[in-house]
């Protein structure tokens, strides 16, 4: 066992309790990581509120951090690797061996529910299970035992507190664009929602997929500001601006792929109408179970448009990872200038910040 610090979700409560707890050995195939960052994501909200994942738990699943010890069967890696730490995929199913791991049949399982695929825990205090293996990981903890399937090395030249959010949220912003949605060049894009998986879509549209009109929406003025400076051709606020007759002032014949990270249902139902003859929109957000929207069958079929889901952006973490920090390396993929940094125990703080809006992307630090 080794002790560790966590930030524990208790039963009735809302905000995060740092603890003392006691980390399991990593199993034979499993790896423990000390934790040198993570970043903070919606979903982890989403799992606080929903109890997908029963309280007490420990959320969190942008981790990033070094190799202390491996699994008796773990190949590959070794103590002292510096890693990104992101979802976990079962390796076996079709979706999984046809390089789709994100539509892994057992996703739901392996990353939702707060253990491991039998049930167990990782993490205790002293008697009491504590739910971790979210998302594989469970990284609001100062260390995580999680499967090496979940690990992607990171090289010197990229700092390490940076790379947690490129597990999940920027990977999935970016993946939309250049996996699910495959923008061509000089294409129209409109991304509604300005939070971190928004901008890491701005930043793959503008500078990686080099699309020609990128149009950012959102509701803060400031989100929008920056969105302009790390991409965004246009800028749209979506509460003031008559919105339609504005997109087609920039975009007349319609645009070529929508991206909606908002989940906003309200957001999302008129925009299939502005989508161009074999246009996509992009369905990328934490959406309500059982939330639906309605469109018109005939324009969709006549014009060849298309409505398309989007997990975690299509990725193959093991190359899209690597690939996305080469971008951000080159300059191409400008995140650090959407992150703020806050110590481990201000991790409530982030939280709120995000859930606020105040910070795009919040990133806890050890």
């Amino acid at each position: 066992m080794t002790s560790v610090r966590s930030a524990v979700l208790w039963p009735e409560g809302h905000q995060l309790s740092i603890e003392t707890l006691e980390l399991e050995e990593p199993r034979e195939n499993e790896v423990l990581v000390k934790i040198v960052a993570t970043g903070i994501c919606h979903t982890d909200m989403v799992l606080r509120d929903t109890g997908a994942a029963a309280a007490p738990v420990v959320l969190g699943h942008e981790g990033a951090g070094i190799v202390e010890r491996v699994g008796a069967a773990v190949s590959g890696y070794q103590p002292g690797d510096r890693v990104a730490v992101s979802f976990s995929s079962c390796g076996t199913c079709p979706s999984c061996e046809n390089e789709a791991p994100s539509y892994c049949n057992d996703f739901f399982l392996l990353n939702f529910f707060g253990n491991r695929p039998d049930g167990s825990s990782s993490l205790s205090k002293g008697d009491l299970a504590i739910r971790s293996h979210v998302f594989g990981q469970s990284s609001f903890s100062s260390h995580i035992v999680c499967p090496a399937s979940n690990l992607v090395k990171v090289d010197e030249a990229v700092p390490l507190e940076l790379v947690g959010p490129f597990g999940c949220g920027f990977q999935t912003g970016a993946g939309a664009v250049l996996n699910s949605l495959n923008v061509a060049k000089g294409a129209s894009v409109m991304v509604l929602g300005a939070g971190a998986v928004g901008m890491s879509a701005i930043m793959a549209a503008a500078h990686i997929a080099e699309a020609a009109t990128v149009i950012a929406v959102d509701i803060k003025d400031a989100r929008l500001e920056l969105a302009t400076a790390v991409g965004a051709t246009h800028i749209l606020n979506g509460a003031v601006d008559d919105f339609d007759a504005a997109v087609r002032e920039i975009c007349p014949q319609g645009v070529d792929y929508i991206i909606d990270t908002t989940g906003i249902v309200a957001v999302i139902e008129p925009c299939v109408a502005l989508l161009a003859a074999q246009g996509v929109l992009g369905l990328v957000a934490a959406y309500e179970p059982g939330a639906t929207f309605t469109f018109d069958l005939l324009s969709v079929m006549t014009g060849g448009r298309r409505i398309q889901g989007v997990m975690e952006g299509d990725t193959d973490i093991k190359t899209f990872i690597p690939a996305l920090l080469e971008h951000y390396k080159q300059g191409r993929f400008p995140v650090d200038k959407i992150v703020r940094y806050y110590d481990f125990e201000e991790i409530n703080t982030a939280i709120a910040d995000s859930e606020s809006g105040d910070t795009i992307k919040a990133i806890v630090k050890m």
